[in-house]
């Protein structure tokens, strides 16, 4: 595992078959670098990353506007990849569809399409599997295989931007797939220029949201610029031992410090955080977790998420009861606190929050079955 802002473990590189750059790693700067090198005008590089990040381009051939020297010279020397081969799209009766993606080294991802009314959000992997190892989640059980790349990232947005559900463009993005995005924040940070550049994806900084257990360095390290898009802390425990047991790689991060982080966060006037609480029956959803919970977030720019467990097999867990999740709601919004119960998407199909695994679920079929 890489550490706060690293780059990305063997396996995943930004080179191809024979050592050939892959376009879609590359950024604007380093695309503009590649055609001059190809005896190309700087330009090029902006015309490549338009035909790439705006268009979708698949293939050289589709690039009209560059000339054949230069798409001829750019197959000698590159491939657009890293191609994510689509291994399987299972649709859920509530409409959600998760997507099962192999990567370029036989590594899988997944990524998950949820539709709510107007919005389509896009729920986007950044590591193949996870180490921070939460008892409560699919995805920890796996362990770490490695970050995923610029790229790797890119690729499960592009088909979404072209086909959804009745066809509608996909509005919102999360980093709540696989993986700690604090844990790859180099790549991660070089996606979300793209997605967000209006020149290329145009996704809204304030509708793109990057979900961490609380990496206090990377906390400190963000700016108000990085702030511009939406951030969520995963919290699960008020207590400091229950919370180190539940989500073993939060250990390094105590509870008090990652209050301070977020208390300090340069948030610009009307924004806050997002503490998303995962509520396990009989463990976590107490009222005394509750009245704990309410005391640690007072004070704070935060609003709080509960998610009611999503069960996944051999879960050592338990779904709480709607009465329980109600109550636990009820404590802290008479404590003066913002709380919301999350709607989970996707369960039947193993594409909830806690539930991807890097396997198929039902095929139930795709977009708009």
């Amino acid at each position: 595992m890489t550490g706060v802002g690293g780059g990305t473990p063997a396996g995943g590189g930004g080179t191809g078959a024979g050592g050939r750059a892959r376009l879609l790693d590359l950024s604007p700067e380093e695309l503009a670098g590649l055609a001059e090198s190809l005896g190309e005008r700087p330009y090029r590089g902006r015309q490549l990353a338009a035909w790439l990040f705006r268009k979708g381009a698949a293939a050289f051939s589709e690039m009209t506007d560059v000339s054949l020297r230069c798409r001829e010279a750019l197959a000698a020397r590159a491939e657009i990849g890293p191609a994510l081969a689509e291994m399987a799209r299972d649709g859920s009766p509530d409409g959600a569809v998760k997507t099962l993606w192999r990567l370029p080294d036989g590594l899988r991802t997944e990524s998950v399409l949820i539709p709510d009314g107007e919005r389509r959000t896009l729920c986007v992997s950044s590591q193949a599997g996870c180490a921070v190892g939460c008892l409560f989640c699919r995805t920890g059980a796996m362990g770490l295989r490695r970050n995923l790349t610029q790229g790797e990232i890119l690729g499960q947005v592009l088909p979404c931007r072209r086909a959804t559900p009745g066809g509608t463009p996909v509005t919102n993005l999360v980093f709540m797939g696989m993986g700690e995005p604090f844990h790859n924040l180099a790549n991660v940070r070089r996606a979300l220029r793209i997605l967000n550049d209006p020149e290329f994806m145009a996704f809204p900084r304030r509708q793109t949201t990057l979900s961490t257990i609380g990496v206090v360095p990377a906390l400190r390290s963000l700016t108000a610029s990085d702030l511009k898009t939406s951030l969520a802390v995963s919290l699960n425990s008020p207590f400091q031992e229950e919370r180190d047991r539940l989500m073993p790689g939060a250990r390094a991060h105590p509870l008090a410090e990652l209050r301070e982080a977020l208390r300090d966060l340069p948030l610009r006037k009307g924004r806050r955080v997002t503490l998303a609480y995962v509520l396990l029956g009989g463990v976590n959803d107490t009222p005394a977790h509750a009245e704990a919970l309410a005391r640690w977030a007072g004070g704070l720019r935060a609003k709080i998420n509960l998610i009611p467990f999503n069960p996944w097999p051999g879960a050592p867990f338990r779904r709480p009861s709607e009465g329980a999740a109600e109550a636990f709601r009820g404590v802290l919004t008479g404590r003066g606190l913002t709380a919301l119960t999350r709607r989970s998407y996707g369960r039947e199909v193993a594409a909830a929050c806690g539930q991807l695994a890097g396997e198929s679920g039902s095929l139930r079929g795709g977009w708009g079955a």
